[in-house]
Parts: C-alpha cells; structure tokens; sequence
C-alpha cells in the first residue's frame, strides 16, 4: 500500500476510478431517463406495460451486480470484470440505438432491439458496478480514516453522472429523439471505459484486480475466465425473456427474498441469540428499504409521464423536456449530501442523533409528504389540468431530503448486524431488497397513468385526478408506515443489540 500515489491527500486512483464511475452513471442514468418516454411515445406501449417492462429492468439492474461480485472476486478479478462490464454497456446502448431508430414503422424489430440492449446493459451494469466500488474500498488501508471520506468523494461522482444524464442526455433525447439520446449515452460509457483502462497504473496497487488462478485454470479449449466472458452473452436472452414475461419476475423475486431472509435468521441463529436477533432486525430494514424505494422509484415511470401530461414546464419562454424534471434529485443531492454528511456528526456530538429506525422512519415520512404535495398542487392546477413545475421541485426535494436519512446508512447498518462470517450474504441480501423495491415500483406505476380500467385514454383533468389519487394514496400509506416504525423504534433498537 506504501507505494500508492498521493493525490489531494487520497490515494491518485480515487480521481480515476472517480471519472470511470461518473461516466458509467452517465450511461445508465442517461437509458433511464428516457426509457419509460421511448416505451410509451416510439413503442407505442400503454402506460402499465412501460411501468412493467421498466421496473423489471430496474430490478434485474440491481440484482445483476450481486453475480458480478461473485465472479470477480472467484475468477475474473475486478480489472477485467469492469472491462467487461463497460464493453457490455456501451453494446447495451447501441443497441437501443438501432431500437430507437426503427421508429414506429418497425416496432416489433426496434423492441427486439431495444430487449437485447437492456439485457447488455443488466448484465454490464453487473459487472461494473459491484466491482468498481470495491477497487475504491481497497486503496485504503482497513482503519485509515480517510477511507469514508473517499467514499463521499466517489458518491459525488456518482451523482454528477447522474445530474449530467438527467440534463443533457434527457434534453437531446426528447428534442433531437430518443436515438440521440441513448447514442450519447453509450458515447459517455466509452468515455469510461478509455478513461478506466488509460489510468490503470493509478490503482495498480490496489489488491484483486488480476483474473485469479482460478479464473486462468484450463478448461477445455478456453479459461475458465474465458467460459465466464462467453456464457455473460448468454444471459442477455435470458434478461429479454425476464423483462418481456415479467410476470415471472414476482415469483422469482419473491422466493429469492424468502429464500436469503430464511438463510439470513438460520445463520443467526447458530451465531447465537445476539446475531439471531440482529438478522431478524436486518430482515425487517430489508421489508422498510423495499417500501422506500418501490415509492421513490416512481420518478422515472409515473412522475415522468405526469412531469409529461399535467406538470406547465414552460419555463421564460423555454419548455423543460418531461425527462428532464428527474434532474432535481441528483442536483438536490449535490446540494445538501455535504450538509447532511456535517448535520450527523454535530447531532451526534450533543447527543441528539436519530436512531437508525428514527431516521429511517423520517426518511419514509418524507417521502410520503412529497407525494401529498401534488394534492397542493392541484389546488392551482390551470384549465388545461396542468399543475405548477413547482409541484415537483417540492416533491423532489422532500424525497432527496428522505433519500438523505436513509440511504447513506444503511451499507454501513448492513456491514454493522452481520458477522464477518455471513457479510457477502447480507449484502448481497440488501441489493435484493433494491431490486424488489424496483420491481414493486413498477407495478404501482402501473396503477397510474392516462388511460382508464378498460383502457380508454383518459382526458388532462381525468388522467391529473387519477395521478393525484394514487400519488396521495402512496403519501398517506407512507405516513401511516413512518408512524408504525417509529412507534416500534425500541423494539427495533432492543433487537440491534447497540448497532447504531
């Protein structure tokens, strides 16, 4: 570790690995923003169809990098699994070109297209993402206290990837189409992968990046890395199949979930009645993770489309794209992550530091009070049924606000009520509850939208009182959640034995 190069007082790999995560944000975050438009306006899909097909993908997006995590850390090592991953992303992206440039003319090739190239990106999402993070994590010496520091430097990237996707990407793709939109897309993913491979001897001394003796064993006529690189391709018609029937999806997240929560309070168990305890608590942070997230993830499917028919975006002459508005997150974040980061450690330094299912709990009630926003917003919505663009910066501020109390705790509250001997499984675990969360996003969303239960296409007023009768059904519930969490705020903390 001597040898690492110091730059700014952090290892030099930090800034590399900084601009390869930011780019590789910038080519997810850039699909995403457009995806729901693209399925709806080119594809021609009912608003619950293109809520399905994007809260299928969104759930295997996140389930993939558990996977990924796995093979690098067996046989491909991280350097070449990102590669990989990257290569697999910026296909993913191309290939959505070619879906988007079919046009209404060739629909049933353009989502052909369109299915592959999101299972490109599931399965390069997979490989990058669960790798990058543990290369940072591995510039560091395990107690050297700026390790959290340079996590906060990496999170800022992540961010502002997702702040130019939701800017410039959702801009070009809704005013030039979507075809631009995704080209640039994959453009910025070659970006991050020439800037990955270019800095290499940055983080050269980073352990674990070469494939492993494992990976470099013969297996017939190829590695077992090789074999690896070969049979990913064949996970993309699998990732078609899931997305296209996602019916299947419910079944298969559900006894996933059953399956690692059993093995989770079954491993307690043997551990003895502390970690038994601590898992059954962790289970139930998994079920409230679900509930947040399911209800934050509105933003690229049923926010969007409303953003798109009921939001006035007209802005000194100038229409804000519809895509566009899921900017205010990302930039909210940027604006009050550091603030947050300093309110914890002050609160904490007089005593006054929320509790983990309080913060949790506050979170969620934020989240709630956001979408109780757009019955405000109603209150001032113009003849056309259209509502204030101030209506969704609120909304989006309480739910970054949310976001805040919740999300930056809960690796860490996952690598806390593990032992070392279960923390893969954990976490692991904890990604599932994010793809489960996506998933369950969907299907709310799909409960939203402009067309009534027998299909009709409904009016601007009629589609704005359906938007807000589901956006204030989720509030309450929200509400109601935050309150119960609270109220068992010791039972919880009883059963985290002083995990704080």
């Amino acid at each position: 570790m001597a040898q690492l190069k110091l730059a700014a007082g952090h290892p030099q790999g930090l800034m590399t690995l900084f601009f390869s995560e930011m780019w590789e944000r910038f080519c997810y975050y850039g699909m995403r923003v457009l995806l729901t438009l693209f399925l709806v306006k080119s594809l021609l899909k009912g608003d619950s169809d293109a809520a399905l097909i994007y809260g299928a993908y969104t759930a295997l997006i996140y389930a993939a990098p558990v996977l990924g995590g796995r093979m690098a850390d067996q046989y491909l090592g991280y350097r070449y699994a990102i590669l990989l991953g990257a290569i697999f992303m910026a296909i993913g992206e191309f290939l959505m070109v070619g879906g988007a440039v079919g046009g209404p003319d060739a629909i049933a090739q353009s989502e052909m297209l369109m299915l592959f190239g999101m299972g490109a990106l599931i399965i390069g999402n997979g490989f990058f993402k669960a790798n990058i993070s543990t290369i940072v994590g591995k510039l560091y010496e395990d107690n050297d206290p700026r390790r959290d520091s340079g996590f906060t430097i990496f999170y800022i990237g992540i961010n502002i990837g997702a702040l130019l996707a939701t800017t410039v990407v959702a801009f070009v793709g809704e005013t030039y189409g979507f075809e631009y939109g995704f080209g640039l897309a994959g453009i910025g993913m070659l970006a991050g992968l020439f800037i990955f491979w270019s800095g290499r001897e940055n983080y050269a001394a980073a352990e674990g990046l070469e494939i492993t003796e494992e990976g470099q064993k013969q297996a017939g006529p190829l590695k077992i890395y090789q074999w690896i690189s070969l049979g990913s391709l064949a996970l993309i018609p699998a990732c078609y199949f899931l997305i296209s029937q996602n019916d299947w999806m419910t079944y298969l997240l559900t006894g996933l979930f059953v399956v690692v929560a059993a093995s989770l309070i079954r491993a307690g168990v043997k551990e003895g009645p502390m970690w038994r305890d601590r898992m059954v608590a962790l289970v139930i942070f998994m079920v409230i993770n679900i509930v947040f997230w399911a209800c934050f993830e509105q933003a690229g499917t049923s926010l969007t489309l409303f953003a798109d028919r009921n939001v006035s975006r007209d802005i000194f002459g100038w229409t804000m794209p519809a895509s566009m508005t899921q900017f205010f997150n990302p930039a909210f974040i940027i604006i009050f992550g550091s603030i947050f980061s300093v309110m914890w450690v002050k609160l904490d330094q007089i005593g006054k530091n929320p509790s983990i299912p309080m913060k949790f709990a506050l979170g969620i009630l934020q989240l709630g009070a956001g979408f109780l926003v757009t019955l405000l917003g109603m209150q001032f919505a113009s003849e056309e049924a259209m509502v204030p663009l101030l209506t969704l910066v609120v909304l989006y501020l309480l739910h970054t606000t949310g976001e805040l109390f919740l999300s930056p705790i809960g690796l860490s509250m996952v690598t806390k009520l593990s032992p070392k001997s279960m923390a893969g499984t954990a976490m692991g675990g904890w990604f599932l509850s994010f793809a489960i969360a996506n998933y369950a996003g969907g299907l709310i969303a799909s409960l939203t939208g402009g067309h009534g239960d027998s299909g009709e296409e409904l009016t601007a007023a009629a589609g704005l009182l359906k938007y807000t009768d589901v956006f204030a059904t989720i509030g309450w519930t929200c509400v109601g959640i935050a309150v119960l969490i609270a109220a068992l705020n010791k039972p919880l903390n009883k059963l985290m034995h002083g995990v704080k």
